[in-house]
């Protein structure tokens, strides 16, 4: 028979099961509330960082998709600026050099132009002669006008001389005035002495110019002979305005030393072209002429 347990066996029983019911409770629970506390705070930033990624991939997405001709136009406006600076670019002149001025659109350049350089490289006592190609001449239709570049590159073909230079300055001064031009170029090279070289038709005409008595006062005049218009040359309300300053073509060689206004008209093998003429018997391109070839051909 089992003794019967005291009050204080019957404390020590109660106060070991309740020690053993404390060891199986699990601690546990409000750790899992701080995790997902944690998780729920990691969310948004998780969240917000998939939003930026997200909109710096719509961002990034039209550069994806960008094309690259622009930087191949760039590449061509360079090319095109370079080109243009090229063709405007003016000849080296050193102090002291006498220089020939032939002006003109050069529309296109022919061999009498060629003709009157050498003439004034020989007659004038030159040292060079610039072919200053003008963006055009207001006193004349510029329809059938080339580019500024075609006809500067047509105007060095044509002279291949060492001592013929073409610039299409001119075009870059932005006027088509003679005397704007002159003036510009006196400007940039004091110590040069510049002759203005022209043709006779030009002097008949020579009244009709902008500023043309500031261009008698500017530099010395060379005037040469055309078929056909050495008496009305002569006979111009130019050359009459200005006979006191006529020097005879026996004294040429020293006329770029002279003080302006002073002008002379040289006598010199005359050549019956004109860039007028030029134009008037370049053959036009037939339409449709390849096309009837191809079914004559079909025809037979």
């Amino acid at each position: 028979m089992a003794k019967p347990k005291s009050t204080k066996q019957k404390k020590l029983a109660k106060l070991a099961k309740r020690g053993k019911r404390s060891k199986r409770i699990k601690p546990a629970k409000p750790a899992k509330g701080v995790k997902q506390a944690k998780e729920a705070k990691a969310k948004p930033a998780k969240q917000a960082k998939a939003a930026k990624s997200s909109k710096q991939a719509k961002r990034a997405k039209p550069l994806k998709k960008a094309k690259a001709p622009k930087p191949a136009k760039r590449d061509e406006s360079r090319k095109e600026g370079a080109s243009l600076r090229e063709v405007t670019r003016l000849p080296m002149a050193a102090p002291h050099m006498r220089i020939g001025l032939l002006g003109g659109s050069f529309n296109p350049a022919h061999e009498a132009h060629l003709e009157i350089s050498l003439t004034a490289l020989k007659r004038l006592g030159l040292d060079q002669v610039w072919w200053l190609v003008s963006p055009g001449n207001p006193l004349k239709d510029a329809s059938n006008l080339l580019s500024l570049k075609k006809r500067v590159a047509a105007a060095q073909e044509v002279a291949s001389h060492p001592r013929i230079e073409v610039t299409g300055f001119a075009g870059e001064k932005g006027s088509a005035y003679t005397n704007d031009l002159l003036t510009e170029l006196k400007r940039r090279f004091p110590g040069v002495a510049f002759v203005w070289l022209m043709g006779a038709d030009n002097l008949a005409d020579f009244h009709r110019w902008r500023a043309w008595q500031e261009i008698f006062a500017l530099m010395p005049i060379a005037v040469f002979d055309r078929p056909g218009f050495r008496l009305r040359a002569r006979a111009s309300k130019a050359a009459q305005r200005f006979s006191a300053y006529h020097v005879d073509e026996s004294d040429a060689p020293g006329l770029a030393w002279l003080v302006p206004p002073a002008w002379t008209i040289l006598s010199h093998p005359l050549l019956r072209l004109s860039s007028t003429e030029l134009r008037a018997k370049k053959p036009k391109k037939k339409k449709g002429k390849g096309k009837e070839t191809k079914s004559k051909k079909r025809r037979k």
